[in-house]
C-alpha cells in the first residue's frame, strides 16, 4: 500500500510505480507540436506559450511555408509573421520574438539552431521550459520540461511540494533516472491531458491517482 506520507523513500516507490505503469501506458511518445527541423520545432515551442498543441498545429503549416529557416524568417515582416500566428495570443510579443531570434541565429549562430541551454535561453521569447524542450525533443539531451501538466501532476502525486516549477523540475530530477526523462515528461503531459486533467480527477479518481493512493492497493 502506497502512503500519503512524504518521506523519501515513499516519493521514490511513487515514483518508480508512476515510471513502471507510463511505460506500459505510453509506449511511444510522438512529440506533439508537428516540426520537420530544429528551428520549426523552436517556433512551435515558442507559440505554444498558453495556447494549446492542437491550435499551434493548425497555425504553423502557413508560416512554415512562408519560411522553415532562420534565414528566410528574418526577412519577413514582423506584421505578416503576427497575422499569420494571432490565433495562437499573444502574437505582437510572439512575432517580435520571432523576427528578432532569427535574425540572432543568423548572425550569432550561422543559421542554427545552438545545442546549448544558455544560448537558447538568451533568445527572445524562450525561456528555460522551452530550451528544455529543443534539447530533449530535437537533439535528445537529456532535459525535464516542466509545464503545467506535469507541475500540477507532480504536485498531486506527493513527488515535490510544488512551490514553483523550479523545485518541481530538480525534484522529479532526483526521482527519476536521467534516460528516462525526455520520454518521461511527455507521458506525464499525455496522461495529465487524457486521464488526469485539472477538473477531471480530484487526485484519487484517476487509474494512477487510484494506484497510488487507494487503501486497498498493495
Amino acid at each position: 500500500m502506497f502512503s500519503p506520507d512524504n518521506s523519501d523513500m515513499l516519493k521514490q516507490q511513487r515514483a518508480d510505480h508512476l515510471l513502471r505503469r507510463l511505460n506500459e501506458l505510453y509506449p511511444e511518445t510522438p512529440i506533439p507540436l508537428d516540426h520537420s527541423n530544429p528551428f520549426t520545432l523552436l517556433i512551435a515551442v515558442l507559440l505554444s506559450a498558453q495556447c494549446t498543441d492542437l491550435r499551434v498545429n493548425l497555425v504553423t503549416p502557413a508560416l512554415f511555408k512562408l519560411a522553415d529557416h532562420p534565414r528566410a524568417m528574418m526577412k519577413v515582416p514582423v506584421e505578416k509573421i503576427k497575422a499569420i500566428i494571432r490565433p495562437c495570443g499573444l502574437s505582437p510579443r510572439k512575432s517580435a520574438a520571432i523576427s528578432e531570434l532569427s535574425r540572432i541565429l543568423v548572425e550569432q549562430h550561422g543559421g542554427e539552431v545552438p545545442q546549448d541551454f544558455e544560448a537558447l535561453e538568451a533568445l527572445p521569447g524562450v525561456g528555460h521550459k522551452t530550451a528544455s524542450v529543443v534539447m530533449a525533443q530535437a537533439f535528445g539531451v537529456p532535459a525535464f520540461p516542466v509545464d503545467t501538466h506535469i507541475h500540477r501532476l507532480a504536485t498531486r502525486w506527493k513527488l515535490t511540494p510544488g512551490r514553483n516549477v523550479v523545485q518541481t523540475e530538480r525534484d522529479l530530477k532526483k526521482l527519476f533516472p536521467r534516460e528516462a526523462w525526455n520520454r518521461l515528461h511527455l507521458q506525464i503531459i499525455f496522461y495529465g491531458r487524457e486521464h488526469c486533467s485539472a477538473r477531471g480527477c480530484d487526485g484519487k479518481s484517476c487509474l494512477l491517482c487510484r494506484e497510488l493512493f487507494s487503501k486497498k492497493q498493495v
